[in-house]
């Protein structure tokens, strides 16, 4: 983040130094947004007056400033795209985008950016967006500070917040989203990062990624999203400190993982989702020191997976800690704290000295029968989990944990 911050104190001085400051606006000589950006040289600031500027689409296509005072409001009527920028180093910055069109076809977007480089869009609003901030076939691009809103109500009335398609080098930072299809989604986007951003409330995921290689994520908040969080088809990300909070239903997730590889899932929090990991056809997978509480599922670990290691995790208060599919055991599972363990530990290294079995009978049977759940906390699944701890035979025998930990950990 930094070399993004130097890079734009570098541009703002560069256009203090040698270019002028074009006002734009009611009192002023040029009152049209389409007339400055047609008078302004590359390296010129539009700065653009408070006020309600409806000129259909405006297209940036040279590298400029535009800059708004006291949040102008650029409308788009319900019919048109707003911004449309084809060029290098253009700054966005302080305006709010109202009201674009709608397109079954088109991806119709507040801010579109399409083959260009060191784009920043930083501290803008955007509310009624069909797409919010669209990326294509761009590179070393900047967002940040934005907030994004919408009220559709259904999922094909809307677009993504914000969207990126085969782009590399990018950073989304400390953005608000609400109200859309995908909060932000990545498809064939590399070697970019997502940082300290909160989306809630989205009709499908919160974060949606795709084919998107040497990523990382970290200090996101996803909140009561419809699906929750995707990734997928996918390899080398790290999902550090994320929070996924009551991500809640039928087909919901914190975070799905799928046909994910040489990746770490490192010290995030999994609050009351409906499952907090769902784990398909992944392998060589890190999960450490991440929070389970108060889920339906804590992690769903399909027999599709293989040689992950899952270690030094919290598990607290879930309906079920641990479910799987198969009876093969091929991932690690070790020096995680459960806290149904009631094993001892006589020489008191705070590790338990019998192993532990985290899948229980009850939940291999509702994973197969799933109206089964209408028996919970009866007093036959009691006699049943104690049955099977005793004499295990549907729960796999090597799916245990063989150093549990006595007490959970502080992560803070």
């Amino acid at each position: 983040m930094l070399k993004h911050f130097l890079l734009l104190l570098l541009l703002i001085s560069f256009q203090t130094v040698f270019s002028k400051v074009i006002p734009v606006g009611k009192g002023e000589q040029i009152q049209s947004i389409k007339v400055g950006i047609a008078l302004a040289q590359p390296g010129d600031t539009l700065l653009i007056r408070s006020g309600i500027y409806r000129e259909g689409n405006i297209r940036v296509e040279k590298s400029i400033f535009i800059q708004g005072e006291n949040f102008p409001v650029l409308d788009g009527q319900s019919k048109f795209e707003i911004l449309t920028i084809r060029a290098a180093n253009v700054v966005v910055q302080g305006l709010t985008f109202l009201n674009t069109g709608m397109g079954s076809m088109d991806d119709i977007a507040a801010i579109k950016i399409i083959d260009s480089k060191n784009i920043h869009v930083i501290g803008n609003v955007l509310e009624n967006a069909f797409f919010g901030i669209h990326f294509s076939n761009s590179t070393n691009c900047f967002v940040e500070g934005n907030t994004l809103h919408s009220e559709s109500t259904e999922e094909q009335e809307i677009g993504n917040g914000i969207h990126l398609w085969k782009c590399q080098n990018m950073t989304i930072h400390d953005n608000k989203i609400q109200g859309h299809r995908d909060g932000i989604y990545f498809e064939f986007v590399t070697n970019s990062v997502i940082t300290n951003n909160y989306s809630e409330s989205n009709k499908r995921y919160g974060l949606h990624f795709m084919f998107s290689h040497n990523d990382e994520y970290r200090n996101n908040t996803f909140i009561d999203n419809g699906a929750g969080v995707a990734v997928m088809y996918t390899k080398g990300v790290k999902m550090l400190n994320n929070t996924f909070e009551h991500n809640w239903g039928s087909a919901s997730y914190g975070l799905l993982l799928k046909e994910i590889s040489d990746s770490d899932i490192v010290g995030n929090v999994f609050v009351k989702n409906s499952i907090g990991i769902f784990m398909e056809g992944s392998n060589r997978n890190k999960l450490q020191s991440n929070s389970f509480l108060q889920n339906g599922y804590a992690l769903k670990l399909q027999a599709s997976c293989d040689d992950n290691i899952l270690e030094r995790n919290n598990f607290q208060q879930n309906t079920f800690d641990l479910v799987t599919n198969g009876s093969l055991v091929l991932n690690k599972i070790d020096g995680n704290y459960w806290d149904r363990y009631e094993g001892y530990d006589l020489n008191r290294d705070l590790v338990g000295d019998i192993p532990y079995r985290p899948i229980s009978m009850y939940g291999m049977i509702v994973e197969r029968m799933p109206t089964t759940i209408l028996l919970w906390r009866s007093f036959l699944v009691f006699l049943m989990d104690r049955a099977e701890k005793a004499i295990p035979v549907l729960t796999p025998e090597n799916l245990k944990d063989n150093l549990p930990a006595m007490k959970p950990y502080d992560f803070n």
